[in-house]
């Protein structure tokens, strides 16, 4: 496995593929994959590894950029790429900005916007990783700056935020099991819900940071980014080389249109 770290960039992927991909979703509709059914099956399989080689039995302890992180068997825990993401929240986040970090999972991304902002909110669908983030944020210093909660996307979270930052799951499928779900969202329903409702989070002048890549769907990401009236920018981009396919990660900064 190969990482190949790239300058940030302005540009992204097209999205041309959608006009035949997107019939009948409309804002928050069911979702159909806009990938060839062989690029289908190579997401599969990768899918299919990375979720064996997720699975122990014991706690395991993670440092990423410099943070000290304690995983439970049952939560997701920062993978290899992960500094991609956390170095752009460290960039962007401000003293003054309320953040919200959701899909929390080891509260990596809380932690470090906690490191600039004293209004942090972390929010997880998985008890445990709610548990495992509220521990980490206290075992870094943090755990005043960060408020930890379970929430179904945005079901129990309240008021609005300078700065949401949204780490997707990237692929499609039912997950089998809580862990699972921090990789999987079947028919990206949590996704689409995220997309369509996001703006009523925002502070005027608010931002979202979104983490995703062509190991999942990303050109249906890029359709709710621009169906939902947000310009977007990739600030961040990564390359990764596994056996002999060629994956792409970006970070978009999103901004409501005018």
């Amino acid at each position: 496995m190969v990482f190949v770290w790239m300058a940030p960039v302005r540009n992204d992927p097209s999205s041309s593929v959608l006009g035949m991909a997107v019939s009948g979703r409309g804002r928050g509709g069911g979702y159909h994959p806009t990938i060839s059914p062989e690029v289908q099956d190579r997401i599969r399989a990768w899918h299919d590894r990375t979720y064996a080689d997720m699975i122990r039995s014991e706690p395991i302890e993670v440092t990423c950029l410099g943070v000290d992180l304690w995983v439970p068997p049952q939560v997701f825990a920062p993978p290899p790429m992960a500094p991609l993401l956390a170095q752009v929240v460290q960039q962007e986040v401000r003293s003054s900005d309320r953040v919200l970090d959701m899909g929390t999972g080891s509260g990596i991304n809380a932690i470090l916007a906690a490191s600039r902002s004293s209004q942090v909110v972390a929010v997880d669908i998985n008890p445990h990783a709610v548990e495992c983030a509220s521990r980490n944020a206290k075992a870094n210093g943090v755990g005043d700056r960060v408020q930890c909660r379970a929430s179904d996307v945005f079901d129990q979270v309240d008021g609005r935020f300078d700065m949401i930052i949204f780490d997707p799951p990237f692929r499609w499928y039912p997950p089998r099991d809580l862990l699972e779900a921090s990789i999987t969202d079947e028919g990206y329903a949590a996704m689409t819900r995220f997309m369509v409702q996001v703006q009523d989070y925002l502070t005027e002048g608010g931002r979202v940071l979104v983490n995703f890549g062509t190991s999942g769907d990303l050109d249906y990401l890029l359709y709710l980014i621009d169906s939902n009236g947000f310009a977007r920018e990739v600030l961040s981009e990564v390359e990764l080389v596994r056996e002999d396919w060629t994956v792409n990660y970006y970070v978009y900064r999103l901004t409501p249109k005018a």
